[in-house]
């Protein structure tokens, strides 16, 4: 039987507030497989964002565990989980976080350069990943010049230029209207089929949610799978 690339056994989150504790994430466990692509929906204040985060190591659960292939990564000093996230993980968020005074290629080698990937070779694999996202033409232009969806495929490319095992996307269609919302997500689809990595993505759009091949609704910190 194949083991769980990740491992979410009985997190917890607590955050204290005016002397009150607030249970946000209230015991959730989740096995997630090879190739998995994970929806859950849920209204806004549910938890859902914050339980990502935590997948993610962004922020630490109250209680409980997640290891990735075995290692419990919520152990890690500060550097591994940087480490981890440069390299295992790619998020995609609903505001898309460029630096604005950097162009297109700029901000999507950022990642590579932090791993101390060569230059030369840095810039071939954005290369391909600006024609995959259909943005070779945009390389050289600022955040500023470019619309709403086209900045978004650069926050994409940045965020999957590392081939990650993880791909956490938070609402990354919150900001576009539909058409442009429908090509981004096809971005997003493409390069987790090309890459066979694991594809967790939370939305309010119940059409997004119910396109996952496992399918949950998060409601008051807990977990419910469709």
């Amino acid at each position: 039987m194949n083991e769980p690339v990740l491992k979410v056994s009985n997190i917890k989150k607590t955050f204290n507030k005016n002397g009150s504790e607030i249970n946000v994430i209230k015991g959730v466990s989740l096995d997630v497989m090879e190739g998995d692509f994970i929806t859950i929906m849920g209204p806004s204040g549910a938890g859902k964002s914050t339980f990502l985060h935590i997948l993610g190591t962004l922020d630490r659960p109250s209680e409980g565990e997640i290891y990735f292939r075995g290692e419990d990564i919520h152990r890690y000093t500060e550097e591994q989980a940087s480490i981890f996230r440069n390299e295992k993980v790619g998020f995609v968020f609903q505001f898309y976080h460029l630096l604005q005074d950097f162009n297109v290629i700029e901000n999507i080698i950022m990642p590579l350069l932090i791993k101390r990937v060569k230059m030369k070779d840095a810039m071939e694999r954005a290369g391909r990943f600006l024609e995959i996202m259909g943005l070779a033409d945009r390389k050289n232009h600022k955040p500023g010049e470019l619309s709403g969806g086209e900045q978004q495929r650069v926050a994409i490319a940045r965020a999957l230029i590392n081939e990650p095992e993880i791909i956490l996307a938070d609402e990354p269609t919150g900001n576009l209207d539909r058409k442009t919302g429908k090509e981004v997500l096809r971005y997003i689809f493409e390069i987790y089929e090309r890459l066979s990595s694991i594809l967790i993505l939370v939305t309010h759009d119940p059409e997004l949610g119910m396109a996952g091949k496992r399918r949950f609704n998060m409601i008051d910190g807990e977990l419910f799978e469709i």
